[in-house]
């Protein structure tokens, strides 16, 4: 299986943005894009369309964490569908287990979800699913395992997450550490820092 190995830091610096790779970290004054300006300034020439294009393309994968051959088959999908490919194309990014994890609050980053879901940490609809590519449907319910419950780490990021906040297409009861997809998320509750017309033109050239 590939795997990206690439520092997460040097990602966020060469896009100039914060793509909360490392969780907890990325909030604190360790990030490195917290650093100086001078310490980190770098004379760049323009950059061309095709050069917007691809950094915009990869500013969406990398924050997401998916590699490139599976990236654009979401991409392709999202083509088929009757919806605005752009919208269409983010919200099924959305709808991967992993990431739901994520905006649950059950992980500190993408990553940590990904690989607690590798592990079989969670339930939806009551059976393990360990796909972190797994498509939630509306109406889903995720749910901590039994045993992973009784976790120190999974206490740890419960009682971090009290204070973040969860989108409005999710619902969330933390007493029975349990989510439920209410509805895919609408346009407006996109990531709308991301310029989905890059991504649409890099795929269509």
């Amino acid at each position: 299986m590939a795997r990206d190995i690439e520092s997460k830091c040097k990602k966020c610096r060469r896009l100039k943005v914060k793509l909360f790779l490392k969780g907890e970290r990325c909030y604190s004054d360790k990030c490195s894009l917290e650093k100086k300006k001078s310490e980190r300034f770098v004379r760049r020439r323009r950059t061309s369309q095709y050069g917007l294009q691809l950094r915009g393309k990869q500013r969406v994968r990398w924050e997401y964490g998916i590699m490139e051959n599976q990236f654009r088959r979401y991409y392709h999908l999202a083509e088929k569908s009757p919806n605005i490919t752009g919208e269409e194309f983010l919200r099924l990014l959305e709808r991967r287990l992993d990431n739901v994890v994520y905006r649950l609050s059950f992980s500190f980053s993408r990553a940590q979800g990904r690989q607690l879901v590798n592990h079989g940490h969670f339930l939806v609809n009551g059976r393990v699913v360990d796909i972190a590519s797994y498509l939630m449907k509306e109406g889903d319910v995720i749910e901590f395992s039994k045993e992973s419950k009784k976790s120190a780490l999974v206490k740890q990021i419960l009682e971090a997450s009290r204070q973040k906040v969860i989108p409005e297409w999710l619902e969330i009861d933390k007493g029975a550490m349990k989510g439920t997809v209410k509805r895919f998320p609408l346009k407006e509750e996109l990531n709308q820092e991301i310029d989905l017309n890059l991504i649409v033109e890099y795929y269509s050239r």
